[in-house]
C-alpha cells in the first residue's frame, strides 16, 4: 500500500536511563521480568505521547524492550549460538568489533513470534497508525560462519529459506493482527555499494551480484501473500548504526537498478544525512507509485539541521523524482543498540520535531 505518510521515523528511540538499568538489574538477576516491564511500559507509553504531540505521521515504541534492533531473532528462534562476526566500525571510537548478532550454528526453530512482547501494547496505547520493524530475512547472509554455520547449512542460500520461512510466518501473523506498517531493517544491502564490502565478497569466494539477487529473492519471498491494500511495506536501507558509528559508505548508483525495480516494496527509507551517501540522481530508477524517504537528518550527532537546507535538498530530490512520492525521516533509528547514539533525549525530539515540520511546511497536513 502507498504510505500516506509524510513526517516518518525509522523506528528505534533513546532508551530512558531508567529502562538501560531495568535491563542491566534484569541481567543480573536483581529484578524480575515483570518489573521490567513495568518500566518498559512505561518508558514506551511516554514515547507514544511524545510522538503523537509533535505530530508523527507513524509512531513506534522505539524498539525499547529490544537489546538491539535484531536481537529478538535469537531470542525467539531456536539455532543460534554465542559466536559472532567482526565488524569495523569507523566514527567516534571506530574500531573491529563483534556483532550484536549471534551466529546459525543449528537447525533455525521458531521458538515463539519475535514481536509477541511488543506488539499487544502497541495496539492498546499508540492511539495512531504504527509500524512494527523487522530484520530482512537477507541480513543473515552475513552471519553465516564458515566452521560453524556450515556444519548445519551448507551454504548461505539454504541458511536464508529457513529464515525467509520464519520471518514470513511472523509477518503473516503481524498481517492477521492488523498490522498496517511492516518495515523490513536491511544493513546487508549497504554491502553490495561499498567497493571494500564487495572486495571481501570476492576474497571470500562469491560474487557480489550474485548474493546481491539472492538477497532481494529471498527478501521478497518473505513478503509473499501480504494483502497491499492494507498494509505497507518497507525497507530501510541502513549503514551501521551503533553509537554513532557505520560500516559502509558509498553512493546507491550501484545497487539502485536492481533495489528499486525488484524489491516487492512499497516504501524505501534511505539513508542521506552526508556525503558517504552520494547524490539524488540514482532516485530516478525508482518505479512509479513507490515512496521514498530520505532520511536527510542525522541521528549521529546532536547539532540540528537547518531548515532552508532540509528544503533546498528535498527539492534537488525531486529533480529525479515526483515529489508527492517523496517524505522525510531521520536518516537512521536513535538506538539501534540499546546504549544509542551520542546525544541527548532532548536533542533527539528536537530532530523529531524538525522532520514533522519539514513536512507540513513541504507537504502540508
Amino acid at each position: 500500500m502507498k504510505s500516506p505518510h509524510k513526517a516518518e521515523q525509522v523506528g528505534s528511540l533513546l532508551r530512558p536511563m531508567e529502562v538501560l538499568e531495568a535491563r542491566r538489574r534484569f541481567s543480573e538477576r536483581r529484578t524480575t521480568f515483570d518489573e521490567l516491564r513495568v518500566i518498559e511500559d512505561r518508558a514506551i507509553g511516554d514515547a507514544l505521547r511524545r510522538q503523537r504531540e509533535i505530530g508523527l505521521d507513524v509512531l513506534s515504541d522505539g524498539e525499547m524492550r529490544r537489546g538491539s534492533w535484531l536481537t529478538d531473532m535469537a531470542e525467539a528462534v531456536d539455532g543460534f549460538v554465542q559466536d559472532r562476526v567482526m565488524l569495523e566500525w569507523k566514527g567516534p571510537g571506530g574500531q573491529v568489533e563483534a556483532s550484536a548478532a549471534r551466529v546459525a550454528g543449528g537447525k533455525l526453530r521458531k521458538a515463539r513470534q519475535l514481536t509477541a512482547h511488543e506488539l499487544p501494547f502497541l495496539k492498546q496505547n499508540a492511539r495512531g497508525p504504527f509500524k512494527i520493524t523487522l530484520p530482512a530475512p537477507s541480513n543473515f547472509m552475513l552471519f553465516y560462519k564458515s566452521g560453524v554455520t556450515d556444519k548445519v547449512y551448507a551454504n548461505r542460500a539454504a541458511l536464508l529459506e529457513d529464515v525467509v520461512q520464519i520471518i514470513r510466518d511472523e509477518i503473516s501473523w503481524l498481517v492477521n493482527e492488523g498490522v498496517g506498517y511492516i518495515q523490513f531493517d536491511a544493513p546487508y544491502y549497504s554491502h553490495y555499494l561499498d567497493v571494500r564490502q564487495r572486495q571481501r565478497f570476492l576474497q571470500e569466494g562469491l560474487d557480489p551480484d550474485e548474493e546481491f539477487e539472492a538477497a532481494i529473492a529471498g527478501d521478497n519471498a518473505a513478503l509473499t501473500g501480504v494483502p497491499r491494500q492494507s498494509v505497507t511495506c518497507a525497507l530501510h536501507v541502513c549503514r551501521g548504526n551503533n553509537r554513532s558509528r557505520w560500516y559502509t559508505e558509498g553512493a546507491y548508483d550501484a545497487i539502485a537498478e536492481k533495489l528499486f525495480g525488484r524489491m516487492d516494496i512499497d516504501t524505501f527509507l534511505l539513508e542521506y544525512d552526508d556525503e558517504r551517501s552520494g547524490g539524488f540522481e540514482p532516485l530516478r530508477l525508482v518505479p512509479k507509485g513507490k515512496t521514498i524517504v530520505l532520511g536527510l537528518i542525522t541521528t549521529k550527532r546532536a547539532a540540528l539541521e537547518s531548515a532552508d537546507e532540509l528544503r533546498r535538498r528535498i527539492d534537488e530530490a525531486a529533480r529525479y523524482i515526483p515529489l508527492e512520492n517523496l517524505a522525510i525521516s531521520p536518516q537512521c533509528g536513535f538506538a539501534s543498540v540499546a546504549a544509542g547514539n551520542l546525544l541527548s533525549e532532548a536533542e533527539q525530539w528536537r530532530k523529531l520535531e524538525l522532520v514533522v515540520a519539514s513536512a507540513r511546511r513541504i507537504w502540508g497536513g
